[in-house]
């Protein structure tokens, strides 16, 4: 496997993280949403709900995060917090490529529940980590099992198929990138992350892994492999954890966007030499050679 010396990784990702890491870079992202709120509790809903849909093309993620923001009036906590069959009747007809109206209502009704509770996602996520545990990952899997077992419980024991997808839990091998992703903006704070999240350690946090996240780690010599699992976001937090250890998910942002904004498909093409993962690149074309 392709390897790059500790020294030079770091130095390049801080000079990724340096150039990226700007509030003037999200408006590609879907965390851009979270930003339209001033409210701790609308910021919670509407970040967890635009992370649920973090999944397609992002024109695609806007259009859809947008429409559904639009049915709640902008209120996201109040709309959840009270949903209703009234409610439920205003998503009728929304759809985000296989992720349903109806899924989300089923989703929306749960986490009514849950705030009715425990006040708030974080207090809910909370109640069912360990912060013993090095990582995030059993929490995680606590949190959606948790739910799609209500769900389960008041449907004669069925499971819906669009639940699931959407609360990708852990416990069934998923590398739970969207629910990662959820959680970066949560727990870290800097000039991206709100952080509102005081009660997770950031060095607990999984990398959000997805196919792109894949493609520059292994460009980077941190993954090798044609699958995206639990265990290849593990491997790769652990690889960011040794340059960063109490922050392992710090370069997620700024490496994404060389993915998104600067369109890398780990092809060569003519802007590359302006990439700072450029001379990694052209050391590891040597060595695959």
């Amino acid at each position: 496997m392709y390897a790059v010396a500790i020294d030079v990784l770091k130095d390049t990702l801080e000079r990724v993280y340096q150039r990226y890491n700007h509030r003037r870079f999200i408006g590609a992202d879907p965390l851009q949403f979270a930003y339209r709120f001033c409210d701790p509790q609308d910021i919670e809903i509407a970040a967890f709900l635009a992370s649920s849909l973090a999944y397609g093309r992002v024109q695609q993620i806007e259009r859809s995060v947008n429409d559904l923001l639009g049915r709640m009036d902008s209120r996201p906590y109040r709309f959840v917090r009270t949903f209703s069959d009234a409610k439920r009747k205003r998503l009728t007809g929304f759809k985000h490529r296989f992720t349903t109206g109806e899924t989300l209502a089923d989703l929306m009704g749960l986490l009514r529940d849950v705030l009715r509770e425990h006040g708030t996602l974080e207090a809910f996520f909370t109640s069912g980590d360990d912060p013993a545990q090095t990582t995030v990952v059993p929490a995680l899997a606590h949190f959606c099992d948790r739910l799609t077992d209500a769900y389960a419980r008041r449907h004669d024991g069925r499971l819906s198929r669009g639940l699931m997808y959407l609360l990708a839990s852990p416990t069934r091998g998923s590398a739970s990138k969207r629910l990662n992703l959820f959680l970066r903006w949560m727990v870290r704070r800097d000039a991206v992350d709100p952080g509102l999240w005081k009660s997770i350690d950031p060095a607990r946090l999984i990398v959000p892994m997805d196919v792109h996240m894949a493609r520059l780690c292994a460009i980077l010599g941190l993954y090798e492999g044609r699958t995206i699992s639990l265990a290849t976001a593990v491997q790769v937090t652990e690889s960011f954890a040794r340059m960063e250890p109490t922050d392992p998910v710090k370069y997620d942002f700024a490496l994404s966007r060389i993915g998104i904004l600067d369109d890398c498909n780990g092809r060569r093409r003519n802007g590359c030499p302006a990439c700072q993962l450029y001379p990694i690149c052209l050391e590891r074309e040597k060595w695959t050679a």
